[in-house]
């Protein structure tokens, strides 16, 4: 099988991109397919004795079938949990989409199945004066994997994104719909609109969950059109 590599992208901060990147990760684990994840560029990261680690790069690093280095995993990583461009400036480092890329490239030329790239807030983050975060796919090529975070005020931040990935000349190779709000009103008929709007394929709904490991994420997920 040819190697499947994909963006994920979310709607917003705390849209679940983790959440869900873990689950599409376990669900082509149960597959039998050999599986990679990475997460470029962090923010809000622990001091530990090996180093800076993020809890996200971390889950992404322990649920890939294909293990690893946490740097390469994750080889940018800042402790506060501002916007990157932000925390590279108070430390006195440069972000770019090249270097980015680079690290990146080097990864992915290990053999994989299915690799997914686990962005950083939302589509439009800055990675400098210049250059926002969406250049990583573009330089990669890469096809989206777009995660809905489900409450109110998805719809606009769904089809903006959308529009935004498609302008950026990419394209959006599935979605998933994530119920961070148990309680969001009108939870179906947001769904039914976005579904509408969206000619993607819905990969899944991933209900408000306590515990959202990624095994139990990986149920309520179909990867079939991203795998094929």
């Amino acid at each position: 099988m040819a190697k499947k590599t994909y963006f994920i992208a979310g709607t917003d901060t705390d849209a679940g991109k983790t959440v869900v990147t873990a689950g599409l990760l376990a669900a082509a684990n149960n597959q039998g397919l050999s599986t990679i994840g990475l997460k470029p560029v962090s923010a809000g990261c622990a001091v530990t004795e090996d180093g800076l680690r993020n809890g996200d790069a971390l889950l992404l690093q322990d649920t890939a079938s294909i293990k690893l280095s946490y740097e390469q995993v994750n080889p940018i990583a800042f402790e506060p949990p501002i916007a990157p461009h932000i925390a590279a400036v108070q430390e006195g480092r440069q972000l770019s989409a090249d270097r980015l890329a680079a690290y990146c490239r080097g990864t992915l030329m290990q053999p994989a199945d299915f690799v997914l790239i686990e962005g950083a807030g939302g589509w439009r983050v800055p990675l400098n004066q210049r250059e926002m975060l969406s250049a990583l796919p573009k330089m990669l090529g890469t096809d989206v994997i777009l995660v809905v975070g489900m409450k109110l005020g998805c719809l606009n931040h769904a089809l903006l994104s959308a529009e935004a990935i498609a302008r950026d000349g990419l394209k959006v190779a599935g979605w998933v719909a994530n119920r961070i709000d148990p309680d969001m009103n009108c939870y179906q008929e947001n769904l039914d609109t976005l579904k509408g709007f969206f000619r993607a394929p819905l990969l899944g709904e991933v209900p408000h969950l306590d515990d959202p490991a990624p095994q139990a994420v990986a149920e309520y997920l179909n990867i079939a059109h991203v795998v094929a």
